[in-house]
């Protein structure tokens, strides 16, 4: 058993077979799920690599620990102290390396609808040359020349890459909300019960996004100054108010019969987490007591104990951040996704209310289901036809690229930037979690609003 195992990773390794769990006890794979953790392997560790890139303690660690250090920082020509390795400089450059090789196979994988092509072998297979690929790629970043202006005009595509990369998470997360909002509506013409679920569902969000607004005034305000704090919580409320009316207005009850509070609900407890989260990067304020001495402000009470540990709060908070980035990359790529950033969406008759609407019988699941074809320890489950967008798939992974090397590098903070203290709060990246809550608010508002100014366009939402 184990010699069969070994062969068919090594088919899976050097040719186009699937990835399989050789342990007896995993249950089998499917091929399409296997290829996408594959490359989703290959991006947290391109991912890590950057970590230990920007953390000064673990080049400290290097330098004390491993012997011959500086000779072999020379000898691979990357400074007396390996100084071209490490920083802001050396991320950009190996997040290069990844972004050209997501972006490659992108244009490697347009149009394909069959997984028995060519592309879509080398697409689902090959993993050891892949890894050699992307091994090679971000290595010869480190050669390109006139660094400067190459960083210089890469941090800007990093932004714009990082800004789409928010954009599709925010439009993904709105017609989520459509969708969530129509399935258990559609329930209601058959029981009666859905209203109430609907109900209590929209009341709950309602109640975590009220009662985290107060809380933020409450620990995040003080009777005199922190004004800034105090307009954004406002503002930020205020918004949260205008979506819940806009979305049950009788002109736009018209003309989008499945708008409700279910939508609003979501979108206001995401606008308070994004505030929570803005808050909570800000640079730290610093006034004078009535002793003299220097004291945080505008700052809950207890965050100096919470924030004892600085390496067990980088930790945890770096693994959770990278944890929802590839969430975001593995939910955003599947086929319902693709198509609903198109503009594709299914048809209202065909809704059937389930409280997991994500999955059901007309998902991806049950397409995989049919196209059955079972191997050793592969279930290829795309002989038909592919169950997502390869293309497309690669093109987040892309995205997503770009954003970890913007998040990592403190966006525009980045000549002071390291993992140590990324999260003690800048500017950049407190403004761009406050971009992000204002642009979700728009583009819900935009989804409820259009068919009013559009009114000869069916919308699909």
């Amino acid at each position: 058993m184990s010699a069969q195992c070994c062969a068919g990773q090594l088919a899976c390794c050097c040719g186009s077979a699937g990835c399989s769990l050789c342990c007896d006890c995993c249950p089998k794979i499917r091929q399409s799920r296997s290829t996408r953790f594959m490359y989703a392997l290959y991006f947290i560790l391109v991912v890590l690599l950057c970590c230990v890139m920007m953390s000064r303690t673990v080049a400290t660690e290097m330098k004390e620990h491993i012997p011959f250090y500086e000779d072999i920082c020379k000898g691979i020509k990357a400074g007396d102290t390996c100084e071209k390795l490490v920083g802001y400089s050396a991320v950009y450059r190996v997040c290069f390396g990844m972004a050209c090789f997501f972006f490659i196979f992108c244009l490697l994988t347009l149009n394909i609808n069959s997984s028995k092509g060519c592309r879509a072998h080398i697409h689902n297979g090959f993993w050891f040359f892949k890894l050699l690929l992307l091994a090679a790629m971000c290595s010869g970043a480190f050669f390109i020349p006139d660094q400067e202006t190459f960083l210089n005009a890469w941090r800007y595509v990093g932004a714009i890459g990082g800004f789409i990369f928010i954009g599709i998470q925010l439009i993904l997360l709105v017609e989520f909300a459509h969708k969530w909002n129509k399935n258990w509506t559609a329930g209601t013409a058959t029981n009666k019960l859905w209203f109430a679920a609907l109900a209590f569902v929209t009341l709950v969000m309602y109640s975590v996004a009220a009662g985290g607004l107060i809380l933020m005034a409450v620990f995040y305000t003080q009777e005199e100054g922190c004004l800034e704090n105090k307009i954004l919580l406002g503002l930020n409320g205020g918004l949260c108010l205008l979506v819940s009316v806009v979305a049950i207005l009788p002109c736009i009850q018209n003309r989008q019969p499945h708008s409700g509070l279910l939508q609003s609900g979501l979108i206001s407890c995401y606008v308070t987490y994004l505030t929570f989260s803005a808050l909570s990067s800000k640079p730290v304020e610093v006034a004078l007591d009535e002793h003299g001495k220097n004291v945080t402000i505008c700052v809950p009470d207890f965050g100096q104990d919470l924030y004892r540990d600085e390496n067990l709060v980088t930790g945890l908070g770096t693994t959770l951040l990278f944890v929802c980035i590839l969430y975001s990359c593995l939910t955003s790529t599947t086929r319902s996704s693709s198509d609903a950033l198109k503009g594709r969406y299914a048809a209202p008759e065909l809704e059937v209310a389930r409280c997991c609407f994500c999955f059901g019988p007309d998902g991806e699941d049950t397409e995989e289901q049919q196209n059955v074809k079972e191997g050793p320890r592969v279930i290829y489950d795309e002989k038909r036809g592919t169950v997502y967008s390869y293309s497309y798939f690669h093109f987040v992974f892309f995205l997503a690229s770009l954003y970890v090397m913007m998040t990592v590098t403190s966006w525009f903070n980045y000549e002071s930037a390291n993992i140590e203290t990324f999260f003690s709060g800048s500017w950049s990246i407190f403004w761009v979690k406050m971009a992000s809550c204002w642009m979700c608010v728009l583009l819900y508002l935009g989804t409820l609003v259009a068919p009013l100014c559009c009114p000869s366009r069916q919308f699909s939402v």
